[in-house]
């Protein structure tokens, strides 16, 4: 069965370390890997996963075109496995012309993470860029946090509304740490979700209750590489009781539907 991570994290080499530990120190998590490159294809493979979305996070301004760079740099050394995402940074001045060289280099869609980046998601100087991102790539959004209102679900919803034609991949069923929230929020709207960073936190039964909640439609299956193990992510999501046509879909042809492969 093919299989696609779509929610997994590298940085190159010599920042890998130091960029996991800040993971780890932001949500409280001890980090058991490091989310270099190679470690990433080594615990994919180990876990039965063929392919793997890639992206970063800039944190200012200034690194955004480097984060792109090494991204698509990564996925073209690996391209029988890895995806990538782009990034942005609410500061970045030509955000449009970013977004075209994106794509240009072969990147699937952008993602961001609002509570690291420090800006509201639905923030106006990020409108233009959902607007223009429309009928083209998707936007990959982490969502919620108990701790921060920078992208609580219901800012998600406003943007899902706002853009219809904007495909948006809420991570985290749509609200980390506040998954009921999201539900409430994002239930009834166009938007898809991903799996990564709720099943091991999780309440006992959550997990499968929100996927079934949800739909197989909607779903994509992640690992938020190297905040969790892969093979136990993937344990986990097949542990849940879905017919194979739901598995296949959240496992694989949604994503690569968004994909376009």
């Amino acid at each position: 069965m093919k299989i696609i991570d779509f929610h997994a994290h590298i940085y190159p080499d010599k920042i890998a370390e130091r960029a996991t530990q800040a993971i780890g120190n932001f949500y409280d998590i001890g980090m058991d890997r490091v989310g270099s490159l190679s470690n990433l294809l080594r615990c994919s493979e180990e876990a039965g996963i063929t392919n793997c979305v890639v992206h970063s996070v800039a944190t200012s301004p200034q690194q955004v075109e480097r984060i792109n760079d090494f991204i698509t740099e990564s996925v073209n050394a690996h391209s029988d496995k890895l995806f990538g995402f782009g990034t942005m940074h609410q500061d970045f001045e030509n955000k449009l012309e970013e977004v075209d060289r994106c794509i240009k280099m072969g990147l699937k869609g952008i993602k961001l993470h609002p509570d690291t980046q420090m800006f509201n998601v639905d923030d106006d100087c990020m409108l233009e860029m959902y607007d223009y991102l429309q009928d083209k790539v998707p936007v990959l959004l982490h969502c919620g946090d108990y701790r921060y209102d920078y992208s609580h679900p219901r800012r998600v919803a406003r943007i899902c509304k706002m853009f219809p034609r904007l495909t948006v991949i809420g991570a985290h069923f749509g609200g980390y740490s506040v998954w009921d929230e999201a539900y409430e929020y994002l239930k009834e709207l166009n938007c898809f979700l991903d799996t990564s960073s709720s099943s091991a936190l999780m309440e006992e039964g959550m997990f499968e209750r929100m996927i079934k909640a949800y739909g197989a439609d909607r779903l994509l299956f992640g690992t938020d590489f190297p905040m969790w193990d892969s093979k136990e992510e993937l344990e986990r999501f097949m542990s849940v009781s879905l017919s194979n046509s739901e598995r296949e879909k959240i496992l694989y042809s949604n994503g690569a539907s968004l994909l376009k492969i």
